[in-house]
């Protein structure tokens, strides 16, 4: 996402679609790819019931620089990582590409409501 007003401007817009999905008792699960920043990851990126992302995929708000200059910290090795990020519970599970068709099929057969 190119984060300009309009951008900006769909990110309120998708979370409201969310809130709906969530209304509906339908199951919403994201996933990240490299890089997942900015906006996203503060908003819609982080907020799945269940997270799932690629191996060492990046994760993160802002870069690590401007982290650093804004925290005043060393920062961790590898701290905007899929791997760092499944340490400290941001996301539920890392899932190679290749078998995103199969864990996404599984989750969605426990999650999905039963039908009529």
């Amino acid at each position: 996402m190119q984060e300009g007003m309009l951008s900006l401007m769909q990110m309120a817009k998708t979370c409201g679609a969310l809130a709906r999905l969530s209304e509906a008792k339908l199951p919403y699960i994201s996933l990240m790819t490299h890089p997942t920043t900015g906006g996203v990851t503060a908003s819609f990126a982080t907020i799945g019931d269940i997270n799932l992302a690629e191996p060492k995929c990046m994760i993160g708000f802002a870069g690590p620089r401007v982290v650093k200059e804004t925290t005043h910290q060393n920062l961790p090795p590898g701290f905007q990582t899929a791997e760092f990020m499944l340490e400290h519970g941001l996301i539920d599970a890392i899932v190679p590409r290749a078998k995103l068709r199969e864990r996404l099929g599984s989750l969605l057969s426990y999650m999905m409501p039963p039908t009529k």
